[in-house]
């Protein structure tokens, strides 16, 4: 885990990969290099909802997932009638497999986010919440790499195990479950907590719940959706300090709030804050994953050390993906380049330049990061 910020640097890349850093005394400009962002939980973004992107689609999400720094990311999946997630997945997968030479963010995989959830629906429709199906489960296509569990469920041990052993990262939420049930899931290979504090019951301090064992077992890292509506400031400040930054995970949590829908299933209107359904019931988020990095930083007392690591090191470690997330030779060379206000300047994919996205200068020309600057593939 990197312990600080370095510089002025150079970050050298050779196919695709940083191969080292090293120190310069040559002028830099006033930006800093940050690890690709690695996001888990991207229901759509703008008026694309992944579950009905095709085409072009994927294309628009991924400039715009590019521009706020991402470079890794989990199309996401909510709840829906178990025959209808063939089809999304085939796209999602074919999505994933294209190779045509553009600069483009890479997708890990499919996050379902649903249909096993439990007592603390959201805004997930509760006629299409059932208890986990083995079966269906075992017969998930290998594009899947995260599922989301409620740890109170009927045969969820049995389910966790199953997935855990095929290599999928399973999270707990959308849960009443007891402190007991969590720590069962826990340790039946659950590794992941979905946007703690919301989707589960609040924690009491006779009844810790789900949100007691994510805050206390170091088996379980957790994700907040920093967007400052989901969660207070405080209490991502206190996930931060209870679990370290190794153990949070930033997500966007992003819908389609310009089409008004997540899924086939939920309805939800744009209030300025964030989507919500027609009752005010919070239905995912606008953020970016720049602006959950500026929010932890500027308003929950978190370093911009913890907040990339939280952004970029931790997700990546649990999607098993040792090659990304942090400047270090051997890496690749995913880069994101933020601007004094931690505004996303400039992306690189693979050490490829992604389009021109704001002020920065182009790949091979000085840029701070941990005031490192990138230089051109060899």
């Amino acid at each position: 885990m990197p312990t600080r910020i370095t510089g002025p640097a150079v970050v050298v890349i050779d196919g695709g990969r940083i191969v080292a850093i090293e120190p310069t005394s040559e002028p830099v400009p006033d930006l800093t290099l940050a690890p690709g962002f690695v996001d888990l939980q991207v229901n759509g973004i703008g008026s694309i909802d992944v579950a009905h992107a095709e085409g072009d689609d994927w294309n628009v999400l991924d400039r715009a997932l590019l521009a706020q720094g991402v470079t890794t990311w989990c199309p996401t999946l909510v709840t829906a009638p178990l025959d209808s997630y063939a089809e999304p997945l085939e796209r999602i997968a074919a999505a994933a497999a294209r190779d045509d030479g553009r600069v483009r963010p890479a997708i890990a995989g499919a996050h379902l986010e649903g249909p096993f959830l439990g007592g603390a629906p959201g805004a997930h429709p509760v006629d299409l919440i059932r208890p986990p199906d083995r079966e269906w489960l075992a017969g998930l296509p290998s594009i899947v790499k995260v599922v989301t569990l409620a740890p109170e469920s009927e045969g969820v041990i049995d389910c966790i195990e199953s997935l855990v052993a095929t290599g999928v990262l399973v999270s707990l939420g959308h849960s009443t479950a007891s402190y007991a049930q969590a720590l069962d899931a826990t340790a039946a290979g659950a590794r992941l907590v979905t946007h703690c504090f919301n989707g589960m019951a609040p924690l009491h301090h006779r009844e810790p719940g789900l949100v007691g064992a994510a805050l206390t077992d170091d088996r379980l890292a957790v994700s907040v959706i920093a967007d400052l509506v989901h969660v207070h400031a405080a209490a991502i400040a206190i996930a931060f300090r209870a679990k370290g930054a190794g153990q949070v995970v930033l997500v966007t949590d992003a819908v389609a709030w310009d089409r008004g829908t997540v899924g086939d299933a939920v309805r939800v209107t744009f209030d300025g804050t964030a989507p919500r359904l027609a009752d005010g019931t919070l239905a995912g988020s606008a953020l970016t994953m720049d602006k959950a990095v500026r929010n932890v930083v500027e308003h929950c007392g978190v370093s911009l050390l913890d907040a990339v690591h939280a952004a970029a090191a931790t997700p990546a470690r649990l999607l098993g993906l040792d090659d990304r997330g942090e400047i270090l030779p051997g890496r690749r060379a995913d880069l994101a380049a933020l601007g004094p206000d931690l505004t996303v300047q400039a992306t690189w994919v693979g050490g490829r330049a992604a389009e021109q996205l704001g002020a920065a200068p182009p790949i091979g020309t000085p840029v701070t990061s941990f005031r490192v600057r990138p230089t051109e593939q060899k």
